[in-house]
């Protein structure tokens, strides 16, 4: 073989002179090392091919690994991407449509095994000409729309490559019906037949029981948010998977919920008729799926939006809450959100790049805020006050109860000490009447005593809560107590 340095020497003009002088000993020793490579070359097998064959040696681009701490010989250094320019309209809207629940991606990641399934039960629905229900289930935001919408396409394709006759299909969304037996008309709308004297159930239901009525098609009907069909006596829901079980029936009805026994609650007739509809779960999606999906989302774009760390933030906190996707998607929106009014604002000629830790922070802080902290911002100041001299109190006596009469105190010095531009603090009676209204608000709980004072007072909310509430509050500035 040829080493690396004689597919060099091979490049080389061959009237290009030595720059250093002969007489030199590097000469030397550099022209004995020249004579023992070309002896090796000479000796090998490979010298003796023609010159064309060593020039393809020579033009060869040695690549290293990615693992590999050398650097490239031959060939370009690999071009990096280009920097997000958040303050091109044209790019940042380019990033909010990606990262917008309403677009379809053109994959669905991390939901292949799901899809298999589902697609392997059709195939065989189709393979053995017969009906066949399933229920899909799964929290909120885990792909279950997305899946069966990419594996009714694949379905459609695959029966067209086969051979088989295209099939029906039907998407229906129970949350769009005026009533629950509305969802038999939507699915009669596409077998074209009417029969006068007959509701739209008993129609299918001749359809789906006659050798000649049967439609000469494989049917495929999706149904979402089925939850939606639960009712008092569940006959809707029932007589929609009994579809399935007509002697002629030839359609393939695949129900989607959130509820994940919606079968065993709600349609026990069906397991003791032994036409129980399998069901597939979708999980909740872990932090490095999330993030997965995400990375997924822009890599059509080209370019770099979130650091890194910001992303693995956005993961971890939507998996620990909820793995809902729709929420992790949200939360990335806001955070690119955040950083288009942080250029809008600021009056710095510094460049902005990327969405960084602290953008994402505001936004997720945002997105997972208790429903109580609203309830605490929408009070008067005094009432405001009144909590956050309650928590300080708890805090510096290591207690969970007090008095009127101590919170009153407390309340007085906390007054003093946001400085309120000489307004004077409530007297006793009307700060008796702002923890009553606290406590019919369920805030605080207030019993009962013959001494307005001596009445004891605890908190109802968590002290964290009104903690985030007083967060850079305009006229609480200094929540170090809370914060402990």
């Amino acid at each position: 073989m040829p080493t690396l340095r004689s597919a060099s020497k091979a490049l080389q003009s061959p009237n290009e002179k030595p720059n250093s002088d002969p007489a030199t000993p590097s000469k030397k020793r550099s022209s004995s090392r020249s004579k023992e490579t070309e002896a090796v070359v000479c000796s090998s097998p490979v010298a003796s091919q023609s010159d064309d064959a060593v020039a393809k040696v020579a033009k060869c681009k040695i690549i290293s690994s990615p693992t590999s701490s050398r650097k490239r010989l031959y060939g370009d250094e690999p071009t990096q991407k280009p920097k997000w320019n958040p303050k091109d309209p044209v790019q940042m809207k380019a990033v909010k449509e990606a990262l917008h629940v309403a677009t379809v991606p053109s994959n669905v990641a991390c939901r292949d095994g799901e899809q298999n399934k589902i697609f392997d039960f059709c195939k065989e629905c189709f393979e053995k000409e017969r009906a066949g229900s399933l229920y899909v289930c799964g929290c909120p935001g885990t792909g279950k729309t997305l899946s069966l919408q990419k594996v009714k396409n694949k379905l459609l394709t695959w029966s067209k490559e086969v051979g088989y006759e295209k099939p029906e299909a039907v998407s229906i969304n129970c949350t769009t019906l005026t009533s629950t037996s509305e969802i038999f008309s939507k699915i009669l709308e596409k077998f074209e037949r009417t029969c006068n004297g007959l509701s739209p159930l008993q129609q299918l239901q001749r359809i789906f029981s006659q050798r000649q009525s049967s439609p000469p098609k494989m049917t495929l009907i999706i149904v979402d948010e089925m939850d939606y069909l639960i009712t008092s006596d569940r006959s809707v829901l029932h007589d929609l998977f009994m579809l399935t079980t007509l002697p002629f029936s030839r359609c393939i009805l695949i129900g989607i919920a959130n509820a994940i026994d919606l079968a065993d609650r709600f349609l026990p007739k069906l397991a003791s008729l032994n036409c129980k509809p399998p069901v597939i779960t979708f999980r909740a999606y872990n932090k490095n799926q999330i993030y997965e999906v995400i990375q997924e989302r822009l890599k059509g774009l080209g370019y770099d939006v979130f650091d890194p760390l910001s992303l693995e933030f956005c993961a971890r906190k939507v998996a620990a809450a909820s793995g809902d996707m729709r929420k992790a998607l949200a939360v990335c929106r806001s955070a690119v959100e955040h950083l288009e009014t942080e250029i809008r604002d600021s009056c710095d000629l510094q460049e902005f790049h990327t969405v960084t830790f602290d953008h994402m922070d505001k936004a997720l802080s945002q997105a997972f805020k208790p429903k109580i902290v609203d309830t605490i911002l929408s009070l008067p100041l005094h009432q405001q006050v009144i909590l956050y001299a309650l928590v300080n109190l708890f805090n510096r006596s290591k207690k969970n109860s007090t008095t009127v009469g101590e919170l009153n105190k407390t309340y007085n010095e906390t007054w003093k000490s946001i400085h309120r531009n000489g307004r004077t603090a409530i007297g006793a009676a009307e700060f008796t009447n702002m923890c009553q209204g606290l406590s019919d608000q369920g805030l605080l709980r207030l019993k009962q005593s013959k001494e307005e004072k001596s009445r004891r007072i605890t908190l109802t909310v968590d002290s964290s809560d009104i903690a985030y509430a007083f967060k850079g509050h305009r006229f609480i500035q200094d929540c170090k107590f809370l914060e402990e």
